[in-house]
């Protein structure tokens, strides 16, 4: 794996085990078998193998955010759908630096204050140099002190894919 300046943050331990009984909107988790794979799995930040046991649920990644650090993001509260594995771990070490990066595809870099209001954000299309791509939209982030950190949302559906926290 290329070393980088910024961390790609899958779901915690912890809120994996709570959305594998009731997701972020109140419902139970409901595993199945993935027939064709590719599915982004934000629990260890990789794509699905054909015929593994996944799940589609609710989770609302600044809201558990905030309840770390106490901010009140208030209606920037926003729940999705994310794939997680049935059972797993986390990331293992072979996860991409920047996961589900694709040359050409479009993501959005949302930036969040401390109290978990959005103060901006941008376009990212993802460049041939995907990790370069990431670099450079995380340090122009980041140069903003108000920044605490940035989700990257996949823009065709809106779905997080993962969290970064400033350095």
């Amino acid at each position: 794996m290329k070393t980088t300046t910024y961390t790609a943050r899958a779901i915690p331990p912890a809120a994996l085990e709570e959305l594998r009984a009731t997701d972020d909107a109140g419902h139970p988790c409901v595993p199945f078998t993935d027939e064709e794979g590719g599915a982004p799995l934000r629990c260890c930040l990789r794509p699905s193998e054909p015929g593994e046991r996944i799940a589609l649920v609710s989770y609302a990644p600044l809201r558990r955010w905030a309840a770390e650090t106490w901010a009140k993001p208030g209606a920037y509260d926003e729940q999705g759908p994310v794939f997680i594995c049935a059972r797993c771990d986390g990331p293992g070490g072979a996860a991409e630096a920047y996961p589900f990066a694709r040359a050409g595809a479009l993501r959005t870099v949302r930036r969040y204050d401390a109290e978990g209001r959005i103060v901006g954000g941008r376009l990212l299309e993802i460049p041939e140099d995907t990790a370069a791509g990431y670099e450079a939209a995380f340090a122009e982030a980041f140069a903003d002190p108000e920044v605490a950190l940035v989700h990257v949302r996949a823009l065709e559906y809106g779905c997080f894919h993962f969290e970064v926290r400033r350095p």
